[in-house]
């Protein structure tokens, strides 16, 4: 179990690094909001994440069930994330804001909020499919030790938006135009490496190429 949250937190605190709408929007409601305003979008956007997470459980669980240390499993997961860090490294930027304005209003409408902001992006559901795919097998498809895993990665990332929520303005003043469009080039070089490293394991034999291995040591 310790390996396990071990190896979760640096996937936690990577993921709470994203960058897309729901990254500034929580910046921009910090700043101009408060605390306890972007904490309220943060839950929102928490529980949206934790949605996706069972979907993606329940939608793969007979996949990993039936593909668990097959090759198959591996392509069909770096699949995913190739074709998502392409979209994210090749889609172009635009200068406008998010379309979503943080407006007065209870918390729950903060809340609400963020949980659709990031409902409605079917690239965070994509991810944490590949990401199910790609991890269940490491964890021996035990519902005991994925719960303990993803839900280490979640705390991890809201862990790590607290802080970004306290450090909102010096964030804004770094974060220029032309930075943002590194970060998320940066992304998607990532996410392609990922994908064409998980490929490449669905055509290598077992014991020359080990997913748990290589993340265990990224956690150290």
């Amino acid at each position: 179990m310790i390996e396990d949250i071990q190896t979760a937190i640096p996937l936690g605190f990577f993921l709470s690094f994203v960058i897309g709408p729901v990254f500034f929007v929580l910046l921009e409601t910090s700043a101009t909001k408060g605390f306890r305003a972007a904490l309220s979008f943060d839950i929102g956007v928490i529980i949206a994440d934790i949605v996706f997470l069972l979907i993606a459980y329940f939608s793969s669980f007979q996949l990993l069930e039936n593909l668990s240390n097959q090759p198959g499993l591996f392509v069909f997961g770096g699949m995913i994330l190739l074709v998502y860090g392409i979209v994210i490294f090749v889609r172009k930027e635009t200068k406008k804001k998010p379309g979503l304005k943080i407006k007065k209003g209870t918390y729950l409408g903060l809340l609400i909020k963020g949980f659709l902001l990031n409902f409605i992006n079917i690239g965070v559901l994509a991810f944490w499919l590949g990401m199910m795919v790609i991890v269940g097998p490491s964890l021996d498809n035990d519902a005991n030790r994925m719960a303990i895993f993803f839900g280490t990665v979640i705390s991890v990332y809201f862990f790590t938006d607290l802080i970004k929520i306290l450090l909102a303005k010096q964030l804004k003043r770094y974060l220029t135009e032309e930075r943002i469009v590194l970060l998320k080039k940066g992304l998607g070089i990532i996410l392609m490496v990922c994908g064409i490293v998980l490929i490449t394991k669905g055509f290598l034999p077992k014991d020359r190429f080990n997913i748990q291995e290589g993340l265990e040591r990224i956690s150290e």
